[in-house]
């Protein structure tokens, strides 16, 4: 197998999407070279077209005042308008069903609030493996907010073996023992810890079959992988765009 770096350049040079590459700004090394940038799931890399973008906002904001909520190139009051439909697109959703708010952790507890309601026979939550921790600080506290023990609410997935890789034989097997116990399944479209990539339509149907709301936390997947929201029926999702969208930074 060639694995020479002549051919790694070469099939970079075919890339039909390589010339994106020049439309980042890339960080150096100690010796002004591009630095192998793999933190996608943590921030991503900085458009060129970042700045002239901010400035553009930033000059209504000192020709328009508060008029700029309805006078700015890109009217402030009704951004999210503005990007209900890219944002759609890139989450295979209806425009209907979308909007850009918050940030991740509220919006997580905003769908909980509307999504978990546990009774005292069905009031436990099946979650991810390792799941981001605000992800699981955020379940235990509506748990708690409800009244019940976490320790006792919060079901864990448990990886079949070494690998750390979960199977849908793993979450099956859970929801036929405990499935009528379950009121909330809430797992990430991909774990970031492990980088598995979870079949949400199956996993959906199968919550669905059990009487289980299902929602995805879908911070490492929105951008980085084709999803297909509405086709796939889960009851409700939530990401960030600061990752692989490369928002940057504290962006809705």
């Amino acid at each position: 197998m060639n694995t020479s770096l002549t051919l790694a350049q070469e099939l970079d040079h075919q890339d039909e999407l390589s010339s994106f590459h020049q439309q980042f700004h890339i960080p150096k090394d100690e010796n002004g070279n591009d630095v192998i940038y793999l933190c996608g799931n943590s921030l991503g890399l900085m458009p060129k077209a970042t700045s002239e973008y901010i400035n553009q906002e930033l000059e209504d904001w000192k020709n328009l005042g508060v008029e700029g909520h309805f006078m700015a190139k890109n009217p402030w009051m009704p951004y999210h308008e503005f990007l209900t439909k890219n944002m759609a697109n890139v989450v295979g959703a209806l425009p209907s069903e979308v909007v850009v708010m918050n940030s991740l952790t509220v919006n997580l507890h905003l769908l909980m609030v509307s999504f978990y309601r546990p009774t005292s026979n069905r009031y436990k939550i099946l979650f991810d493996y390792s799941p981001f921790p605000s992800d699981r600080y955020a379940i235990a506290s509506q748990v708690k907010f409800h009244g019940y023990d976490p320790a006792d609410a919060m079901i864990e997935l448990i990886p079949d073996s070494s690998d750390e890789l979960v199977s849908i034989d793993n979450i099956k097997n859970i929801l036929e023992t405990q499935g009528n116990e379950i009121a909330l399944i809430l797992i990430g479209g991909v774990n970031y810890y492990t980088g598995q990539l979870y079949d949400i339509k199956t996993i959906t149907q199968l919550g669905h079959a059990h009487g289980c709301v299902v929602g995805f936390d879908l911070a490492h997947a929105a951008g980085n992988i084709d999803l297909h929201l509405h086709e796939d029926g889960p009851d409700f999702a939530a990401w960030c765009s600061y990752k692989y969208l490369n928002s940057g930074p504290g962006s809705l």
